[in-house]
Formats: structure tokens, C-alpha cells, sequence
């Protein structure tokens, strides 16, 4: 398209001159080195639920567009599982459906899913996360010292690290652990709606590397929208606020759970709509509070904050989790168990980790609806009494005289 614009441009004239050969090797060459290095970059997935499947799915259709770019094949690691005495992995790249996680929606042919964790990443120019992040101490400890070590990576895990009296992002985690680059993709971003090509929106927090090697030899933010943005129904916007983009995927969770609670009590939706008020105000306090970085403009205006935490609290799985517990009074492991098949409700690890960190700090009272979510998940107080907990959030401010 760019090279037949260019060329009905040029007037007739152009075609006799002797400079016509030189320029027009020039535009195709410009063009081309936009993207151009030595080698096309190789991506790997690592994880196969339905929001790594997913992901999975728009990075193979976009390798497979962009060959100067990408190399087409990406390689997904799966957990391997047996499925009506079938491995997994087998169904996915004989069928191109994830029977379990994803089903419905075919995928690519050149995605192709392996269990060897070590076969996937060894190789991989870029390594994207997207696993349950309770498993990723685990991966990162069999990866370590076995992946290139001018890889770059992208984490698609909502929550955070807590170790004693520290909090850490996963992106960070995976830093420290091997020795790379990391961003973090977050957003709006329902699997199912996605999968099926529903138009949505996410947000990809970039910052560039300390050992940036140039824009021929390394990811940028320009590699990083290829890879991940498909016109038709998956916009990316990318920005440079991890930490923002961090938080509003690991605490929206537990918001969510909070919603679904009043959903279940049949509250209706005043009060869903002042859970979502009260914990929106806590996600940026927290983020000001322990990562001085998070900016609040990331927590409102970007589909990591505010549409993230609006969607998930309208249809996510830890809404439906909270709903269910509250509805029926059963333990929050049994409703997990019962309802995600073999998924994860990742606001319910999310709360306690909060609450350990917050408990470290002597700050609970700062947090009172994510103090309260953890309570009512391990039993010691009921949802009905999260009103109550709304007359520690703010203090009535007095006119002066």
C-alpha cells in the first residue's frame, strides 16, 4: 500500500530519469527498515488458560502478518492435562481448540502448545507470562539461567509478590528472577469476549530497557503494538506506567469480589456502584502510598484502572466467585472449585496477600473495604456488614467559623 501510493504520486516524467531505479530502491528500503534486523523476533507464551490462550491467539495472528517482523511460529506452553484420554496439548495442535480453557474458538495453525516449559522459553526473543501468578516463583525458578539473556518479556499476571513486609510487582519479580526486561499488558480484557472477537481495548506499560540496543536490534514500544494490537478488535494503547498498570489489574480483583457480594445480597446497583467508588479510592491510595511511581491518571483513564476494574466488576470471574459465596454462604475455595474449572479466582490470593503486607505496615485502617474483603473471605464477618466499614473510609469536613 505505502510503495503503490508512493508510485502514482510520482509524475510521469520520473520513470526517464536516471535517478529512477536509486530512489525507488530507496522508498521500498526505508519502508522495510522500519522493521528490519538481522533476525525476526521469536515469541513464546507461557501459559494456556482461557487468557493465555487468548493472548496466544492474537500473537500467532499477528506473526503470521507480519513475517519481517515476527517469526511465525510461537510456541505456547501448556500444564499438560488429560482430557478424555487425550493430552491437551494433543487436541490443541491437532484440533487448533482449546478443548478446556477456551472451547469454541479455533486458533491459529501456527501456534503450536508443548509441555516443556524449557523448550518453549530457551529459545524465545520475547516471553509473554500468563499464568495464575501463585505458580510463577515456580516457572521463573526452572527458567532461571536457561533462557536468552537478551530476551524481553511481557506479564499478563494480575497481583502482586509478597514476601514479609514487601510488596512487589510481578513484572518486577520476573526482573529480578531473570535478569530481564519486563512491561505488563492489563486492561478491560474479558477472555471470552476477546476471544471472540468482540472489540475491547488494554493497556501495555513499556518503559525502555536499561540495556536498550537500539531500535534495529531490540523491543520498542512500536514492537510491542505489533505483536499485540489487531485493528479489528483488540486496541493497544501504550504507556510507560507500570506500576499504575500493576496495581489497577491486582486490586481490582478484590473489588470485584466485594461487588459480587452486594450482588449476592441483592443490593442492587447503588451499592455495587459505591463499592466501586470506595475501592477505586483505595487502589490509588495504595499505589501513591507503596509505588510513589503508579500515577492516578493510569488508575482512572486507562482500561488497566478504571474499565478494568468496571468490567470485572460487572461479569468477571471473581465477581461471579463473590456473588455465589455470599448467595449461597459456601467457603470461597468450594465456590472456586465448583464454578471456574480449574481456574483461578485471583482476587481471593490478592486479598490476603494485601492484608499481609498491610498488616506488616500497621495500615489496615487505611484499607477498610480491602481489609473487609479478606475478613468476610476467611469467614470472621459477614458481607451484610460491609456498611459499616463505609464510616471509617472519610471524616466530615467542618467549615470553619
Amino acid at each position: 500500500m505505502y510503495l503503490t501510493s508512493t508510485v502514482r504520486a510520482l509524475p510521469v516524467h520520473f520513470f526517464r530519469s536516471r535517478h529512477c531505479i536509486r530512489t525507488m530502491s530507496n522508498i521500498v528500503e526505508k519502508k522495510q527498515s522500519e522493521f528490519s534486523r538481522a533476525e525476526p523476533f521469536r515469541v513464546a507464551v507461557i501459559g494456556s488458560g482461557n487468557w493465555g490462550t487468548t493472548v496466544a491467539k492474537i500473537i500467532a495472528e499477528n506473526t503470521n502478518e507480519r513475517p519481517e517482523e515476527f517469526v511465525r511460529d510461537v510456541n505456547m506452553w501448556v500444564y499438560e492435562e488429560d482430557i478424555e484420554g487425550r493430552k491437551l496439548t494433543d487436541i490443541i495442535n491437532e484440533e487448533h481448540e482449546n478443548v478446556k480453557y477456551l472451547p469454541g474458538v479455533k486458533l491459529p495453525k501456527n501456534l503450536h502448545a508443548t509441555p516443556d516449559l524449557l523448550a518453549v522459553a530457551s529459545p524465545a526473543d520475547i516471553l509473554v507470562f500468563n499464568v495464575p501468578h501463585q505458580f510463577l516463583s515456580r516457572i521463573l525458578q526452572q527458567l532461571k539461567g536457561k533462557i536468552k539473556p537478551t530476551a524481553r518479556a511481557i506479564s499478563c499476571l494480575k497481583g502482586l509478590n509478597v514476601e514479609k513486609n514487601s510488596c512487589q510487582l510481578l513484572s518486577t519479580q520476573i526482573e529480578n528472577e531473570l535478569n530481564i526486561h519486563c512491561g505488563v499488558l492489563s486492561g478491560a480484557n474479558l477472555a471470552p469476549e476477546i476471544a471472540r472477537e468482540c472489540w475491547s481495548e488494554t493497556t501495555i506499560a513499556y518503559v525502555k530497557p536499561k540495556d536498550y540496543r537500539g531500535k534495529y536490534d531490540d523491543v520498542t514500544p512500536f514492537t510491542i503494538k505489533h505483536l499485540f494490537h489487531r485493528p479489528a478488535y483488540f486496541h493497544v494503547q501504550v504507556i510507560e506506567d507500570i506500576a499504575g498498570a500493576s496495581l489497577g489489574g491486582a486490586l481490582k480483583n478484590v473489588i470485584a469480589l466485594a461487588v459480587g457480594f452486594v450482588d449476592g445480597l441483592n443490593w442492587g446497583d447503588n451499592a455495587k456502584g459505591a463499592i466501586i467508588r470506595l475501592g477505586l479510592r483505595e487502589m490509588i491510595h495504595f499505589g501513591h502510598t507503596y509505588f510513589p511511581g503508579a500515577k492516578s491518571y493510569t488508575l482512572t483513564c486507562e482500561s488497566a484502572g478504571a474499565a478494568d476494574l468496571i468490567t470485572s466488576c460487572a461479569g468477571g470471574r471473581n465477581f461471579k466467585v463473590g456473588r455465589e459465596i455470599a448467595a449461597t454462604g459456601k467457603p470461597a475455595e468450594q465456590v472456586e472449585a465448583e464454578l471456574l474449572n480449574g481456574q483461578s479466582a485471583q482476587g481471593i490470593i490478592t486479598a490476603a496477600e494485601v492484608y499481609e503486607f498491610l498488616s506488616s505496615k500497621g495500615d489496615l485502617n487505611s484499607y477498610p473495604l480491602l481489609i473487609t474483603v479478606y475478613l468476610i473471605l476467611k469467614g470472621e464477618r459477614s458481607a451484610e456488614c460491609i456498611p459499616e466499614y463505609f464510616n471509617k473510609t472519610e471524616d466530615v469536613k467542618h467549615w470553619e467559623d
